[in-house]
């Protein structure tokens, strides 16, 4: 799968060349293209932005350049959806990760910066994301997080698939259940026994409980969702 991004600091994507998702672009299983918005931006200067209409703090991007940036990549890849990054959003979770890693074109983020991006940008786009409640400098990271959540779903890229539904909203959308390893006893708190039986049923029937006891004291409202028609 594909994934492109449009940014003034393509150099920050460099950071997805670790861990899980770096094997998997050196594997071929995905490829990231961080597309420098300022190659098409105005004048000498390549100016990106400008003052706002109106009056007001800060600057905000300007259209030209990021709809001549898109216009360049889907011109090379006609199948990207395009996805804005914005706090403006809508929230970006696991079920909707599952959704865009079935996307077989790939997918085209816009990263923006300053005050935001010129609000007709938004007639460009197919989809608009948040990853939260909060405001960041820009949306790189906001990608980088999309990227990871949506490439760990693909075929190859997590080596067991069978814990990808053992994880955090991947079975019922619960968190999941406590981790033990060695050793049995640390600082007088101890692994429960059921783990150290060997009754396979058991484990597995205690781990669903833990799971629904876990996200019922930390996150009520996913177990309230659960229970809606």
């Amino acid at each position: 799968m594909e994934f492109h991004v449009i940014t003034l600091f393509p150099e920050m994507f460099a950071a997805l060349d670790s861990g899980l998702i770096g094997r998997a672009r050196q594997q071929g299983l995905i490829a990231i293209h961080a597309h420098n918005l300022r190659d098409h931006g105005l004048g000498n200067y390549r100016q990106v932005d400008d003052t706002p209409y109106g009056g007001g703090s800060g600057m905000v991007m300007r259209p030209e350049p990021i709809a001549a940036a898109i216009d360049a990549v889907t011109a090379e890849r006609p199948g990207l959806l395009k996805i804005l990054m914005t706090p403006q959003g809508e929230r970006f979770d696991q079920p909707l990760a599952r959704e865009l890693a079935g996307h077989a074109g790939g997918l085209l983020f816009i990263a923006g910066r300053y005050e935001g991006v010129d609000d007709r940008i938004h007639e460009l786009v197919d989809r608009e994301l948040s990853i939260g409640d909060y405001v960041l400098s820009g949306g790189e990271l906001a990608a980088m997080v999309v990227i990871e959540a949506v490439a760990r779903l693909l075929p190859g890229v997590v080596g067991n698939p069978e814990s990808l539904a053992e994880e955090s909203f991947g079975d019922g959308n619960l968190l999941e259940y406590p981790h033990y390893t060695r050793p049995e006893e640390f600082r007088g708190m101890r692994v429960p026994e059921i783990l150290l039986s060997g009754d396979h049923g058991k484990i597995r029937a205690w781990r669903a409980a833990e799971a629904l006891r876990r996200t019922a004291r930390r996150r009520p409202e996913l177990v309230a969702n659960r229970r809606k028609p």
